[in-house]
């Protein structure tokens, strides 16, 4: 099981966000990998020498890059799904069966992933 990580869930690290902490906790108790994308980061990260929280957990993230094919079938997924949101939709391409999505954007990580057909929890944070 992996416990994906958008930028709500980087911001609450960031923030020391009790919930969130909670969360990733008990996740990593459950043997849940942790892990985002690469642009996820990059809505999350803004000055790296007030973002200590965020700086010391991000080593413990498995972030995965971004490729042609990624971009490509994340276009897909946004027409399929009516969506707009790029980010969202390169992070919910990584969730299989029984994976939880950490996210302030229930909403549209809903809309995806019902248009992708995974079977994935969507945890708001």
């Amino acid at each position: 099981m992996k416990l994906i990580l958008d930028a709500g869930a980087l911001i609450g690290i960031d923030r020391n966000d009790r919930r969130v902490a909670t969360l990733i906790e008990l996740g990593r108790r459950a043997g849940a990998e942790l892990v985002t994308t690469a642009p996820v980061i990059a809505q999350a990260w803004r000055n790296g020498a007030r973002q200590a929280q965020l700086a010391r957990a991000l080593p413990m993230v498995d972030t995965r890059a971004v490729g042609v094919d990624d971009a490509k079938a994340a276009g897909e997924l946004l027409a399929a799904s009516n969506t707009s949101d790029v980010v969202d939709a390169l992070l919910a391409q990584l969730a299989l069966p029984g994976d939880q999505i950490l996210t302030s954007d229930q909403h549209d990580l809903a809309t995806l992933l019902a248009a992708s057909g995974i079977n994935a929890s969507i945890v708001t944070v």
